[in-house]
């Protein structure tokens, strides 16, 4: 994984012509994670920050150096990953080469996150990262914040120091014009003319001075409270045997909703293939499935392959990859039917026995280590299978987005054991399971769908027709193995098989011998499959092993909001890992949406209901859009479970109890309960999934509450009030705005008034001045034209009026997002719009639920809403001189 991630740090570079290590130096381990930052005198003076996080340094540049002032938010352009040896470099880079200068190593030591270890990587995806920092310089407590991307997808991040007693108010001991090597005691100008002794090694250890400051070699050199915690106990060791057994039961997986997202988990992506052991004792390899059938014949290629490895027993999976490297079954299937086996990989994933040693007590965590180090050099053929450690939701969702089948969980401490048990487990992204074939139809003679059961209690049941996935080669290969196992009777359990296939086409019944792999979308109300596709044959598992499976929880699930327990309703079915009743449940983005046909509009001006899962998916379709003008700022959701029409309507800022993990916490100063934060599509989602109709975020900077990002000018009119004013009205703050040195952008509410929006540059704001401008700004144009607006909020002046709310732009203020749907009749949306747009005519109604993902691709009104942050001091400044 280590090597992959420095592929763009090792294109940027000549390493014929720069002293810059190139990753490949062995860099010891240590107990903490290491940091490092270098003093860098390129085309520009700056520092780069770097963290040791999954082999490599994360890195960041930040022109004017780290500050342990609080009070200053420090630019952290976000950099490609660097070697962990990189962390003893100091020199200079030639001119030509890309950071030309010197580099001076001003600070290093070891960090922690704040959070625990395993939750690095999702902190890091979400884009706020709380960690310590022990070194020469750095010290105490420090966060990190994504703010936004730039339109080459480069991230700008602010490094902040918190408030603890490594704070210094003035930063006297940050970066000067004399800083000296942390590492050799050596100034800029003595590094370049190449004076001095070398800098003591970090990372590496090579060449460690006694005396020095950080000696490598020493792992009890991290402060106690920045060392992950590790497993006490006595190390298990493996147990030496005379001959390997012909073949091992294989591990199985249990099925769960979620994956697990606790610490001591290793998430691999689950492949679309065939389980295989592999066992190689002499020069001679074996390949078996997983009841022991030895397949060595069908796969040359991968048992050539395998006889070169020594004595050993592997687990793994055999896998056809498609043009973009993914998972194909049916090619998996063509090749076997052909014989053409030469461009099928397998995928290693544990080591069950190695050269006269039973491997199977060790923990899952050496097991791979060691079979890792047999697969390097094997060829593409063999292949191993890395695992990553974040939070498995976040790895579940990437599976998913990539169109894969799903993953598998395992704990990185457990031994192989034979047989389901809760050490592995395995999440998919989309249903699927094995079905037996009891029957296919026809129409005239030509193949129409195969019908499908499973076996309950040594039964087989059926549970519907398979009508597509079927291509003219799938037809040639199976339509002989099913002539051939033609019967006169139905192979199902009662009547209802018989019934129900034969309602289309002419039935065919076969014996029940054939497994075929199938996906599907749900279940009808009266328990068949709904929209099943087939995949493939089955040919490692038995007709007589595919049964119901009963998906377990996840040993630490995603939290949810707790559902009121119901009695089984008629006609659920299970298949699977699924549970569906008559009212429904579907998948959008990897989550599942319960109800998923409740009404919560009753129309969107077309007389249909809008439905939960219509609201899933519309922020799915919409989220990429939605999400950057949500992401890092605290946000309140109005709820109504039951739709607008229901009981239930409440407004909820705090995360609460069940609450879904994809969506963010965030501390607000003088707030003790967490409030809630959409940082991502699947967050949007997770709103859907508990009846969030409104999403109404902050107008702050993103990932600074305390801060004000934005300006919002909510143009609220009394209901006698003529739209063409709020129209004219809108057009005039603009004018305001655009002469007072600011950028104006405009959006409908959702309702019958307008937003007029403008970013700002938030450095060195707060809420009071940003208020007050909002305030002065409306209060000249009500002073100019008292008929029409006023910006007191009494009803009874109202009448005629449009009220100028600049209270939005108070801390803890709110004001309705971009895209974000309405829970008012019609399913309005907030739509961004041009102000070639705002003109007579203009029908807010007419942007809804329904017609807005249509309008999205279209949408360029708001494209260059980050080119307009301005500073405010300047329009402040002019405001006063009108």
């Amino acid at each position: 994984m280590a090597a992959a991630k420095l592929a763009k740090y090792q294109e940027m570079r000549d390493f014929s012509r720069t002293a810059e290590p190139s990753g490949n130096k062995k860099v010891l381990p240590s107990k903490a994670l290491r940091f490092v930052i270098q003093k860098h005198a390129a085309s520009h003076l700056h520092f780069d920050l770097r963290l040791e996080y999954d082999g490599t340094f994360k890195s960041w540049a930040v022109p004017k150096g780290p500050s342990l002032d609080p009070a200053d938010r420090r630019l952290a352009m976000e950099v490609e990953d660097h070697p962990l040896d990189y962390g003893d470099f100091e020199g200079t880079i030639p001119k030509g080469q890309y950071g030309g200068g010197t580099v001076m190593l001003w600070d290093r030591g070891y960090w922690a996150p704040e959070k625990g270890f395993e939750k690095i990587g999702a902190a890091l995806a979400k884009g706020e990262l709380k960690f310590v920092m022990e070194g020469g310089r750095m010290h105490g407590s420090w966060v990190i914040v994504r703010t936004k991307r730039d339109s080459k997808g480069r991230a700008s991040w602010m490094l902040i120091k918190h408030r603890d007693e490594a704070a210094e108010v003035g930063n006297p001991n940050g970066p000067s014009d004399d800083d000296r090597s942390i590492a050799s005691g050596r100034n800029l100008a003595e590094i370049t003319n190449g004076k001095g002794r070398a800098a003591t090694p970090f990372m590496t250890g090579a060449g460690t001075e006694a005396g020095a400051v950080w000696q490598s070699d020493r792992d009890d050199s991290a402060p106690a409270g920045l060392i992950a915690p590790a497993k006490a106990g006595k190390a298990v060791k493996a147990r030496r045997v005379e001959t390997l057994p012909d073949f091992v039961e294989p591990q199985l997986t249990k099925p769960v909703d979620k994956p697990p997202n606790g610490p001591g988990w290793a998430h691999e992506i689950k492949f679309d293939g065939y389980r295989m052991q592999l066992r190689t004792v002499g020069g001679q390899a074996t390949l078996r499935t997983r009841k022991g059938l030895d397949w060595s014949a069908k796969f040359p290629e991968i048992t050539a392959a395998g006889a070169m490895l020594g004595d050993v027993i592997i687990d793994g999976e055999i896998v056809a990859l498609d043009e973009t490297g993914a998972p194909d079954f049916a090619a998996l299937q063509a090749a076997i039917s052909s014989g053409d086996t030469k461009a099928l990989v397998f995928f290693v994933f544990d080591m069950l026995f190695e050269a006269g040693e039973d491997l199977r007590d060790l923990p899952l965590a050496e097991r791979k280590d060691r079979l890792a180090a047999h697969v390097d050099a094997s060829g593409p053929t063999l292949r191993y299978v890395d695992h990553f450690i974040t939070g498995g939701d976040a790895v579940l969702l990437s599976a998913c987005r990539m169109d894969l089948e799903g993953i598998v969980s395992k704990r990185l401490d457990a031994p192989y054991r034979s047989g389901r048990g809760e050490a592995w487990t395995k999440s998919k992204c989309r249903a699927g399971h094995e079905v037996v074939i009891g029957g296919y139809t026809t129409t005239n003679g030509a193949f129409r769908s195969l019908i499908a059961g499973v076996f309950r209690e040594g039964e087989l049941v059926h549970v519907g027709r398979i009508g597509t996935g079927f291509g003219r080669d799938k037809v040639a290969v199976i339509l002989p193995r099913l002539k051939a196992l033609e019967t006169k009777t139905s192979p199902f359990v009662g009547k209802e098989g018989p019934s129900r296939a034969g309602r289309q086409g002419e039935v065919h019944w076969v014996r029940p011998e054939l497994v075929a792999e199938i996906e599907y979308e749900g279940f009808t109300a009266d328990g068949q499959l709904r929209q099943a596709a087939f995949k493939g044959l089955r040919e490692d598992k038995p007709a007589a092993e595919v049964e119901t499976i009963e998906p377990a929880p996840a040993i630490t699930p995603l939290a949810e909001p707790k559902a009121q327990k119901a009695k089984p309703a008629i006609g659920t079915v299970k298949v699977g890992a699924a549970s569906v009743t008559p009212r429904g449940s579907a998948v959008v983005m990897g989550q599942t949406i319960s109800n998923a046909g409740k009404t919560l509009w009753p129309d969107a001006g077309d007389d249909r209901p809008v439905t939960k899962l219509e609201l899933a998916r519309y922020y799915e379709a919409v989220g990429g859009w939605m999400i950057e003008h949500l992401r890092g700022r605290p946000c309140s959701m109005i709820r109504m479970p039951d739709g607008i029409e229901g009981q239930q309507k409440f407004f909820q800022r705090h995360t609460g109890q069940g609450q879904s993990s994809l969506i963010s916490e965030v501390t607000v100063w003088g707030d003790r309960k967490p409030y809630l934060q959409f940082d991502s599509v699947e967050a949007l989602v997770a709103a859907a999934q508990v009846g969030a109709l409104e999403l109404h975020p902050w107008n702050s900077e993103p990932f600074l509450p305390e801060q004000p990002g934005r300006l919002v000018f909510d143009l609220d009119p009394a209901p006698d009030v003529p739209f063409e004013w709020v129209i004219e009205g809108a057009r005039e703050v603009r004018d305001r705005l655009q002469d007072l040195g600011l950028t104006a952008f405009c959006k409908t509410t959702g309702g019958k008034g307008l937003h007029v929006v403008t970013p700002l540059l938030a450095e060195g704001l707060n809420w009071d001045i940003a208020k007050a401008f909002a305030r002065d700004v409306c209060k000249a144009m009500a002073a100019d034209d008292p008929d029409r607006y006023l910006i007191v909020m009494s009803k009874a002046k109202r009448t005629g009026k449009i009220f100028l709310d600049y209270l939005r732009n108070d801390r803890m203020a709110t004001a309705v997002a971009p895209l974000s749907p309405r829970g008012r009749p019609g399913a309005p949306v907030s739509m961004p719009i041009a102000w070639t747009q705002v003109k007579k005519g203009l029908d807010p109604a007419k942007f809804t639920l329904r017609t807005v993902p249509g309008l999205l691709p279209k949408l360029t009104a708001w494209d260059d809403y980050c080119d307009g942050e301005r500073p405010l001091e300047t329009a402040i400044a002019r405001l006063g001189k009108v």
